[in-house]
């Protein structure tokens, strides 16, 4: 696809939690109000991370015009920070309100498809699976998990590959951020994106761990033992499965997707790795533009 400018508008959602009221940062690519297709909104990974690195995504809006929406979720990037909440805040729950909240500020929650990378992916699945939105059109998972077991196993496997330095920095984590960055920096030279020099807009989504609250919260709380397995069956829309050659989330940490979502298609990009939105960008393109628009 060609590269073209595509118009955009960006604000910020108010999204009321209790008695507080809290911030959404979204950014529209293409018309939303004059939109000949059903728009497609963007859950970004983490959780922790932003919504720049998805940028590439907004090709889709320029041609077959179909509107693209990121968004930082609450605790990230533009969207109001809340490093002083405690765990018990940070829930999948408080994501799909907040997800619901802007479906519903933008005037698209009766018709929508969700694009969910890694982490966002868990969310638009728990979305579907808790909530059973009437609007939601169409599901792509992209680069995820179907469990935590499954994704920390692959961690492990991949981790092996690589000098002890870099192991143990994997392994300290959050708790030692310069020295874990400093390690996933080359760990996902491998397995997160392979494209050189890595993607400015990437390098800088990955710098957005420097603020943990959310990881922290979210992988110490209710993602720590997360598994969605035994429920996809329940999943209602078509969906379109998608993973890399050299991913973090190898074939057996997706397959649970294909094997029990009954209405479902999977495609491995052979020179990809976690993000092939910027490795096999023209072919990632085309083919979710044809799933997006397929009866």
């Amino acid at each position: 696809m060609a590269n073209v400018t595509i118009p955009s508008v960006e604000g910020n959602v108010p999204f009321q939690v209790g008695d507080e009221i809290f911030y959404t940062y979204y950014k529209v690519f293409g018309d939303l109000k004059n939109r000949k297709h059903t728009p497609l909104v963007a859950l970004h990974g983490g959780p922790g991370l932003v919504h720049d690195y998805l940028v590439p995504l907004s090709t889709l809006a320029g041609n077959p015009e179909i509107p693209v929406i990121l968004y930082d979720q609450i605790g990230n990037g533009k969207s109001t920070h809340l490093r002083e909440k405690p765990k018990s805040f940070w829930t999948i729950d408080l994501f799909i309100d907040e997800f619901i909240n802007l479906l519903r500020y933008l005037q698209i929650e009766d018709e929508f498809h969700i694009y969910g990378h890694s982490w966002g992916a868990i969310l638009g699945v728990e979305y579907e699976l808790r909530r059973r939105p009437a609007g939601l059109r169409k599901l792509i998972i992209s680069n995820s998990l179907a469990s935590m077991e499954l994704w920390n196993k692959s961690n492990m496997q991949l981790m092996q590959g690589f000098p002890k330095e870099v192991q143990e920095g994997l392994m300290v984590g959050l708790a030692d951020i310069p020295k874990y960055l400093a390690a996933l920096e080359k760990y996902h030279a491998v397995h997160g994106c392979v494209v050189k020099p890595f993607p400015t807009e990437l390098k800088e989504t990955l710098t957005n761990l420097n603020n943990p609250t959310v990881s922290v919260n979210m992988f110490s709380g209710e993602l720590g033992t997360w598994t969605c397995i035994d429920r996809l069956d329940q999943v209602r829309v078509s969906t379109l499965l998608l993973n890399g050659v050299d991913d973090i989330a190898q074939d057996f940490v997706v397959r649970p997707f294909f094997d029990k979502i009954p209405k479902i298609k999977w495609f491995t990009f052979a020179k990809s790795s976690h993000t092939p939105f910027y490795e096999e960008r023209d072919k990632f393109m085309n083919l979710v533009a044809e799933f997006l628009m397929s009866s």
